[in-house]
């Protein structure tokens, strides 16, 4: 063939092919996506490293682990607030964790507010803040010595029922459900959170040859349902209060439940998944599919701690029948980084394993993320897979998208008084804008104002958290992240992670200011 013919053959595919192009790598990166990790605190798992760390220590801990997960383009933290009874803040409901400050019911030394400083630092790198609770467990053992004289086993109990070498709160008590609400009712009503989060502990998982003891409770309380269908009620009517409950503190706070990741088995339910486990409906007494249908949560996050191979349980077909069967909700994925080298399970050896997992649930349009257990998985070890995620799946900057049922349009567009540039910034003045709560301001940048898609992830340049409404919002990125570009977009992100319309800023020009929603006074 003549090498012109090659040239013409060139232009064509480039003309045709280019935008398929474009899109494929748009689908490899999705500019939104939720990318969470869980930050446990119980029995120090992953922070504080120990429950005798000093303050200092804890906090740099903490920072550690932020940024770490920031260098991953990681965007949501699900840190572990209230394991065992506990506080990980200051309450009157429950004491001091001791695997904050090393005793139960002793504050900080010196003091602070671990809860309010964990938010603050998680904003500042623009992380959503997820507060994790574990409503119904009450102690992680029977060492009653090593509690506070203010725990709730003490204080009251009769509200507690012993199993497997552990207390739990009885469900089932009206007097424990309003207990349980008003401490969920603190956090929200106290600190600027983005999402109250329970994970899969409801009734508790069975310990073979033991019984729940929740017989007077059921003699008192049961209206003749059976028991599985009496406890299911329990936590579905509580999961109903407290989704009320947030609502109408915080309309903007989400309400979101990671539960175990088989929902029922196919054989006892031709609506199950085809697999042969434990199950939230028959053995934890929990319906997620109910609260779904519902409206009572925001995101549903399944614990699919499988592989691909998996013949018990396989992650490729739950991740299939979670997204067939979900609806209201946000889907999120939940993966198994525990498990990386130090299972039973062969597949777990090879590192492909989780970027493996990331590309199949891609391919499900309404499952839009994922999150790790837990987060010391991917620090100090791992290099392999971490690596691969940084030069691949997570290579770019992605934002969570609002969930369902808070989307909404932001009819506020960033109006930009002013900009400038030094040798080490790139600073903007917006105005505050009248109908729209701000959580944070995002800036893309592109090589010419007609290049700019704020549907790319990889034009994002930062995320930048707004502090507070003082009729302007501040804010500056550093002139090594913006240098490369002629021309940038600022974008709004409201409290429930809704996003406006580009303000685009031509920067070859001194104040250049292009906005859509109003005239370009400086043409």
């Amino acid at each position: 063939m003549h090498k012109n013919q090659h040239l013409i053959y060139s232009i064509i595919f480039l003309f045709f092919f280019g935008w398929n192009i474009s899109s494929q790598e748009k689908h490899k990166h999705p500019k939104n996506e939720f990318r969470g990790v869980w930050i446990a605190t119980v029995v120090n798992i992953d922070w504080p490293k120990t429950a005798i760390d000093n303050v200092e220590k804890e906090k740099a801990d903490y920072i550690g682990i932020l940024e770490a997960y920031k260098k991953l383009n990681y965007n949501a933290v699900i840190v572990q607030i209230r394991s065992v009874g506990d506080a990980f803040y200051p309450s009157e409901l429950a004491p001091w964790s001791r695997f904050l400050t090393g005793k139960e019911g002793q504050a900080p030394n010196p003091y602070y507010d671990a809860l309010a400083w964990m938010i603050e630092e998680a904003h500042e790198r623009g992380f959503e803040f997820h507060a994790w609770m574990n409503p119904y467990r009450a102690t992680f053992d029977l060492n009653k010595q090593q509690l506070s004289p203010e725990h709730d086993i003490f204080k009251h109990p009769e509200w507690m029922i012993e199993y497997g070498g552990k207390l739990y709160y009885d469900p089932a008590l009206p007097e424990v459900q309003s207990h349980l609400t008003k401490v969920v009712k603190e956090v929200v009503d106290k600190y600027d959170i983005d999402a109250i989060h329970f994970d899969d502990y409801f009734y508790p998982y069975a310990v073979p040859g033991k019984v729940f003891n929740d017989t007077a409770s059921y003699k008192k309380y049961g209206s003749g349902l059976s028991l599985a269908d009496w406890r299911r009620a329990n936590v579905s009517n509580f999961v109903h209060t407290i989704s009320t409950t947030i609502k109408a503190s915080k309309p903007w706070v989400q309400f979101g439940v990671s539960p175990f990741g088989v929902w029922r088995n196919k054989s006892v339910d031709p609506k199950g998944s085809e697999t042969q486990s434990t199950s939230n409906y028959d053995d934890l007494y929990a319906d997620p599919v109910l609260w779904m249908d519902q409206k009572w949560i925001d995101y549903i996050l399944p614990q699919l701690y499988w592989s691909m191979n998996n013949r018990v349980a396989n992650y490729s077909k739950l991740v299939k029948w979670w997204s067939e069967n979900s609806n209201n909700t946000a889907i999120y994925i939940g993966h198994a980084s525990y498990k990386i080298r130090g299972d039973s399970d062969k597949s777990w050896n090879f590192m492909s394993e989780i970027p493996n997992q990331i590309d199949y649930l891609r391919n499900f349009k309404n499952v839009s993320g994922s999150a790790y257990f837990s987060a010391k998985w991917f620090m100090d070890k791992n290099f392999d897979i971490v690596r691969h995620l940084e030069e691949n799946q997570y290579q770019y900057p992605a934002l969570p998208s609002a969930v369902p049922n808070l989307k909404r349009v932001i009819i506020d567009t960033p109006i930009v008084n002013e900009y400038g540039k030094d040798s080490l910034r790139y600073s903007f003045n917006v105005k505050y804008p009248y109908n729209t709560k701000v959580r944070y301001m995002v800036v893309y940048g592109a090589e010419h104002i007609s290049k700019i898609d704020i549907n790319d992830a990889r034009q994002i340049v930062d995320k930048v958290v707004v502090c507070q409404n003082t009729g302007t919002i501040s804010f500056s990125v550093p002139a090594e992240k913006m240098n490369q570009y002629k021309a940038c977009a600022v974008t709004f992100i409201d409290y429930f992670a809704n996003e406006s319309t580009p303000t685009i800023i031509d920067l070859k020009k001194t104040f250049k200011i292009y906005s859509p929603a109003q005239p370009d006074e400086n043409r």
